[in-house]
């Protein structure tokens, strides 16, 4: 008979959100596999996630406890609201194992029987019960019991014929181990997932996790971030290109103002990034609430995620310029969103925008602002790769995304090197402070349009109660963007646009 490849053994869940994305399916059947991990880094969690599973699919499980007690697993199944109906306990500690052992004569290091003991009682139990899921919470301890990498091989080797006879899928927690000689469970997996834990000099502490190992089998690489919260470890994958053709039609989103949609040769289309950047308080935030409001109104879905002020305020200046979206937070079509600093990773960060998008349908994406986000996650390496993977993702699937960007100073001299991502977008609008008779006012312009015809023009913005105002172009000025322009024509009595 032919051996049966990978392709041959049905798939299981792994119970973890996310994780079965990163697998392409699940886990292979019939497997042992290693989560390796620092204290803390979810390795127990994602064990009993697995089995938990199980038993709701009707599977047999069984935990082989080598650390921790019945009533400290119970505990922390009932954190995350789980019921361990249908999963047996085993426990089988090192402490019990020397108490049976006390009154034991042997010519035999004490070692090496303290293992036997222990691997005789485990294959014992897996024989009387034949479970189809196994965890066995932490092989560290036989690691520890062992005292030499050959006699720990042995028995894990002893441990794994009888998994292969028993026909059961195994999961085998352990720490990071850095000494090569200790490392004989990476040559036996099938596969292993590595978890990490760090905490940054501020916030929460973050956690990721790689698949390093699946043999015969594509899975998706590399690192991606994950969470433990009420409900056990959520995983979420990166945002990645899709071989799937692109959404077929760009069609425009009007804001309902016909001199700003002429600006933008008749409005932002969809699938489409668009970048609003000027200095502190020339409108930026006002810009994408138009836009946002316009989509809503239009029947589209949308998600605002603010950074830099409350919801009450993003609602109130909103509904200042004559653009409620309160009412539309209230009947369900828009969902805006604090987020904390500090508290979030970018990989939670593009799951949430996901799950909207792939679940609650969100056609319309806003960040205000993307220089808030960025310097919430000072401390990630490579973000500007990781919002580069989000926008690719939100273009694929034809959602419209508004992004705000601060630049420094009263007129926005410059822009931080780090938060220049105006390669990133499709369209750039820049919004500037000028002074011109007296008075502070802004100028708006398109610098870059991908898709469609843009004005090269530059005009006034004028914000005012009840809503925004934008004049015909500023033909009679010159280094507006300067922040203090001078007329062209000194003939010209009244400046063109200005009032």
């Amino acid at each position: 008979m032919d051996p049966k490849t990978p392709d041959d053994f049905p798939l299981l869940s792994s119970g973890v959100p996310g994780l079965d994305e990163l697998l392409r399916g699940g886990l292979p059947a019939r497997h042992l596999y290693l989560v390796q991990g620092e204290a803390g880094s979810g390795k127990t969690t994602i064990g009993m996630q697995f089995l938990v599973e199980g038993a709701r699919r009707g599977e047999s499980a069984l935990l082989v406890s080598l650390a921790e007690t019945r009533d400290d697993l119970l505990h922390v199944a009932a954190s995350h609201g789980w019921s361990l109906e249908g999963v047996d306990i085993y426990e089988v500690t090192a402490a019990e194992v020397m108490r049976r052992m006390q009154d034991t004569q042997t010519i035999f290091p004490v070692a090496e029987v303290e293992l036997s003991e222990v691997t005789d009682d485990i294959v014992e139990r897996l024989r009387a019960t034949g479970p189809q899921r196994v965890v066995f919470d932490a092989v560290t301890e036989l690691r520890l019991m062992a005292e030499h990498p050959i006699r720990y091989r042995r028995q894990l080797l002893t441990l794994r014929k009888v998994l292969e006879e028993i026909q059961a899928t195994a999961i085998l927690t352990d720490t990071n181990v850095r000494d090569e000689a200790d490392r004989v469970l990476d040559s036996l997996a099938h596969g292993i997932i590595r978890l990490e834990r760090w905490a940054p000099d501020y916030g929460a502490a973050r956690r990721r996790l790689e698949i390093a190992k699946l043999r015969g089998r594509h899975y998706h690489e590399g690192w991606h971030d994950m969470v433990i919260e009420r409900g056990g470890v959520c995983v979420f994958p990166r945002p990645r290109r899709e071989r799937d053709a692109e959404h077929a039609g760009w069609d425009q989103i009007a804001s309902g103002d016909a001199e700003l949609d002429a600006l933008l040769g008749g409005g932002m289309e969809m699938g489409t990034a668009c970048l609003i950047t000027g200095s502190s308080g020339t409108g930026k935030s006002t810009i994408a609430s138009v836009y946002l409001e316009a989509a809503l109104r239009n029947g589209l879905r949308g998600a605002a995620f603010i950074f830099d002020e409350r919801p009450e305020t993003f609602y109130k200046r909103s509904q200042d310029i004559g653009v409620p979206l309160k009412p539309y937070v209230e009947d369900g079509r828009l969902t805006a969103r604090p987020v904390e600093t500090g508290e979030i990773s970018p990989g939670q960060f593009a799951g949430d925008i996901r799950r909207l998008v792939e679940e609650e349908g969100v056609r319309v994406v806003v960040l205000d602002s993307l220089t808030g986000y960025l310097r919430a996650m000072t401390e990630e390496k490579l973000l500007i790769n990781q919002t580069h993977d989000l926008l690719n993702y939100l273009s694929e699937r034809g959602v419209l995304s508004i992004l705000i960007v601060n630049q420094h100073g009263m007129y926005g001299d410059r822009l931080r090197e780090e938060l220049d991502l105006s390669y990133l977008a499709d369209t750039v609008i820049l919004i500037r402070h000028f002074e011109a008779r007296g008075a502070l006012r802004k100028a708006i312009s398109v610098l870059k349009k991908r898709h469609g015809a843009h004005e090269r023009t530059i005009r006034e913005l004028r914000i005012m109660p009840g809503g925004i105002a934008v004049s015909p172009p500023l033909h009679s000025l010159r280094g507006i963007f300067t922040g203090n322009p001078d007329f062209r024509d000194p003939s010209v009595g009244v400046e063109d646009g200005l009032e």
